[in-house]
């Protein structure tokens, strides 16, 4: 026995009738319960005096922007707009329409988005509401298209974590991106932590990274097409001259053995005609033929003839070394884009004069260092170097990507990179790794190494005037590009960044020539 709301407050439906209703319900197809204003499923179904069926508010609102008052489908006017009540029977039918569509396929499977509000086996979430902090299944979905409060919510495609598109600060909806410090940000951020950053709509930081993102993809779909033509050609190059080759080699053995062919059916014909001659009993022809006979016919030397062996390894290796060549020019190109790409993450880096090593002299504005002839009398705090020769900028990040670039001059000795907070002060220290320090480094005007555990050596062409240092925090990635050759160095990847991690300076500490000159911050300016 079940009991309806409507027409079934005043009537209970039998088992039997119940089934009936069902085998009904199931025998016709969506398109019988669909609104053809809406062309959705009938919610709060109408009749009107022509017999058509619509939603209430769908036909409501069609009468509300209209002159004449008139059936959608057949145009019959209404001369008076008709009182209109819900036809509780027919939606009771399309409830039901709507449950057994449901029940059919509409169940959340493993991975996907349930319904918030179902009990027992959830349904599939057709929208998430971020007013509510919500997921709906299409039942319980039904009053945010109807209540007209509700009607003014915000719903997306279904997402897991809603709680998360809060602000766990102010308990905002997080709608905001910040440029500045690479985070979603809700309104009250936006207003008050990060009232002098700038901020942009989420959607238009989205739609910006899928452009970038989009752009990266050509330029490398662009790049990887070039390197393969390029490949293939090499190798329809190769595959032609080794043909060519071969063929020669094959014309030239042809010939010979053409040539080696004529003498030997000459001599054949030779022999043929002197064994006549030994068995004539004519002395007079013998005689007189003999002599012509036994005359060997002008021949090649053979001795020093030699079928020529076609070398093609030389072939294959002139093809890699072109092949070679190609990569390399489209890794640069690569190279360049990837840079302009990190560019877009520049920040702006001052050093701090209270992380500065004894024998280091920094600039009013914070943006050079370099070395001192002597040891200066600095206050011995603690977090001051005092037996390196570097320093720290005032800028540590703990999240995002950040970019800065590092004018060298014509220094024979430096180091820069990465190090973290916690890097010990008051002691030599390693630059490797495992000590906390992401370095590339320049020595004695002639090497360039990436201070790895085993040091590895770089050799880039020309000398680098200025190094873009690039920090993925997230990522555990440092990467070090040569800015005028955009051309890439040197990358740390797999680094395990738990704290906050600081630029890091050495002009190191010689006596060459040029090793006054200073380190310099200098502004990124992307081309």
């Amino acid at each position: 026995m079940m009991g309806y709301l409507g027409f079934g407050s005043r009537f209970t439906w039998p088992d039997k009738q119940m089934y009936l209703f069902s085998d009904m319900a199931s025998s016709l197809n969506e398109s019988q319960f669909q609104c053809s204003i809406c062309l959705e499923l009938f919610t709060d179904p109408v009749s009107t005096p022509c017999g058509h069926n619509f939603c209430k508010n769908c036909i409501g609102g069609y009468w509300d922007i209209s002159d004449l008052c008139q059936c959608p489908l057949c145009k019959e006017t209404f001369y008076r707009r008709p009182e209109l009540r819900i036809n509780t029977s027919f939606r009771e039918v399309v409830d039901h329409f709507r449950n057994m569509r449901v029940n059919e396929g509409c169940i959340a499977a493993t991975g996907e988005v349930a319904c918030d509000i179902c009990s027992g086996r959830k349904l599939k979430a057709l929208k998430s509401c971020l007013v509510c902090l919500t997921s709906y299944c299409e039942i319980h979905l039904e009053p945010h298209q109807r209540v007209v409060n509700l009607k003014r919510h915000k719903l997306i495609d279904p997402v897991e974590n809603l709680e998360d598109r809060m602000c766990k600060k102010h308990d905002r909806l997080l709608e905001l991106f910040c440029r500045s410090d690479q985070t979603c940000v809700c309104q009250f951020c936006a207003e008050t932590d990060h009232k002098h950053h700038h901020t942009v709509p989420l959607q238009t930081e989205s739609q910006l990274k899928m452009d970038n993102a989009e752009s990266e993809i050509a330029d490398s779909v662009e790049v990887f097409t070039a390197l393969m033509r390029s490949i293939e050609s090499s190798q329809a190059e190769l595959i032609e001259v080794i043909e060519e080759k071969q063929k020669s080699a094959e014309r030239q053995a042809e010939g010979l053995i053409n040539d080696l062919e004529q003498e030997i059916t000459e001599l054949q014909r030779r022999s043929t005609e002197l064994e006549q001659l030994s068995h004539t009993e004519d002395h007079l022809d013998l005689l007189q033929s003999f002599y012509k006979q036994t005359t060997l016919p002008k021949s090649k030397s053979w001795t020093n003839v030699a079928v020529y062996q076609v070398n093609f390894l030389g072939c294959v290796r002139n093809t890699v070394l072109q092949v070679k060549d190609s990569t390399e020019d489209q890794i640069r190109k690569l190279s360049a884009i990837e840079l302009k790409e990190m560019q877009k993450y520049a920040v702006d880096v001052t050093m701090d004069p209270n992380t500065a090593g004894p024998w280091l002299i920094l600039s009013n504005d914070g943006k050079q260092v370099r070395k001192s002839p002597r040891k200066l009398k600095v206050p011995d705090n603690p977090e001051r170097f005092t037996e390196d020769v570097c320093i720290l900028a005032k800028q540590g990040y703990n999240y995002g990507k950040h970019y800065w670039e590092v004018g060298l001059q014509e220094k024979s000795n430096w180091v820069i990179g990465v190090a973290c907070e916690t890097v010990p002060r008051k002691e030599l220290i390693s630059a490797e790794p495992e000590k906390g320090l992401w370095t590339l480094c320049h020595r004695d005007g002639k090497e360039y190494l990436a201070c790895t555990k085993i040091p590895r050596l770089i050799l880039p062409f020309p000398r680098p005037q200025k190094v873009g240092v690039f920090l993925d925090y997230k990522e555990g990635q440092v990467s070090f590009f040569d800015v005028d050759a955009k051309s890439h160095l040197f990358t740390y990847t797999g680094c395990k960044f738990s704290e906050k991690i600081f630029p890091i300076f050495d002009p190191c500490h010689t006596a060459e020539i040029n090793e006054d000159l200073p380190l310099m911050i200098t502004m990124v300016q992307v081309n």
